[in-house]
């Protein structure tokens, strides 16, 4: 159904992205959104007034975390750790991202001067085309929900999202670029067509019960609403060691998770209720909550980080991930391969 033209290869190996991409053609498509126009802005927006999100810590599990979504006169997006006032705020772009190991992390000045997770958060610049805000918190430590990044959404559409007159701007690719992993992954940038959309083919491969997964959607206010109720996913193995040993290691302490918050699953099970359910043609069920949130909670934060600009043009993504997904924005920024659109 979507066909896309060979690429210039920027990192990897040609016969390891031939290989991928082959895979990827060959894997039905689950979920198709297409949207007339993106439903975004032409200005600039900013927030009309303050809206605040509270849940357990990430990290900390017991205490509670706020986070504060606020106006901003100036471009972009911009972290705001009020425990240190001593410190400039921390520009949500790629400049200021300290690691995407397993999760996206950004930090600037003081080492102290950081946010944890915020793919989570940031995702909803791109989601929802908002432009100017300042994310107050008083911890790198980030909220929890039961309902993924909505309660965020819809704290944000409470406060109100408005035009502040400028007008938006927007960057996209010079001409197709591929990126291939090595591990069966790649991603595809396809320049804009001239609609200043921000399409997305999202597919997962998983030897659990998450199986193969595919959607394609232009990104809009709407679909992005929709997946961000798709909740983070980990093995069971991987919940186990963040509720045990785990709480040793900083990379691994996911103190706040548990069976509501996360998607817990296994080879052939899930732990608790998964969500986006599919009819599939012989009568089973399949759950599209996984490659839900990767696209629009995990993609869409890295395309979140071109600074004060909206992204804009075709992403394919085929078993891709944080680092992977980061490591290309930074080459597109390091190699001069984006214009404006």
């Amino acid at each position: 159904m979507f066909t896309y033209p060979a690429a210039r290869l920027v990192k990897g190996m040609q016969a390891a992205y031939d290989a991928a991409f082959a895979k990827f053609a060959a894997q039905p498509t689950d979920d198709v959104r297409l949207a007339d126009a993106s439903g975004w802005n032409a200005c600039r927006t900013t927030l009309a007034g303050r809206a605040s999100v509270e849940g357990v810590g990430t990290f900390r599990g017991k205490e509670r975390r706020t986070i504060t979504f606020a106006p901003s006169a100036r471009p972009g997006w911009w972290i705001r750790r009020t425990d240190q006032p001593e410190q400039l705020d921390t520009a949500v772009d790629i400049a200021n991202l300290w690691t995407s190991a397993r999760n996206l992390v950004l930090r600037s000045g003081s080492p102290h001067n950081y946010l944890r997770m915020v793919e989570h958060i940031v995702a909803l610049k791109a989601g929802l085309g908002l432009d100017d805000v300042v994310l107050e918190t008083n911890s790198g430590d980030p909220p929890l929900f039961d309902d993924s990044s909505s309660p965020m959404v819809d704290a944000v559409r409470k406060a109100g999202i408005v035009a502040t007159g400028a007008p938006a701007t927007y960057v996209t690719v010079k001409e197709p670029l591929a990126f291939a992993g090595t591990r069966g992954d790649f991603l595809l940038f396809l320049p804009d067509d001239g609609s200043r959309r921000l399409r997305l083919d999202v597919a997962i491969n998983w030897r659990t019960v998450i199986g193969d997964q595919r959607i394609v959607f232009d990104v809009t206010p709407e679909t992005f609403a929709y997946g961000a109720y798709a909740r983070t996913n980990a093995t069971f193995r991987q919940y186990r060691l963040a509720k045990t040993i785990g709480w040793l290691f900083a990379d691994t302490r996911n103190l706040g998770y548990n069976k509501r918050n996360i998607l817990i699953h296994g080879p052939r099970r899930w732990y608790g209720e998964p969500r986006f359910p599919l009819e599939t043609a012989d009568g089973t069920k399949k759950f599209l909550e996984p490659v839900w949130h990767r696209a629009t909670l995990d993609l869409l934060a890295a395309l979140a980080l071109t600074g004060p600009d909206r992204f804009v043009g075709t992403v394919v993504s085929y078993r891709s991930g944080h680092t992977q997904d980061c490591d290309a924005v930074r080459a597109l920024y390091r190699q001069d391969l984006l214009v404006r659109a």
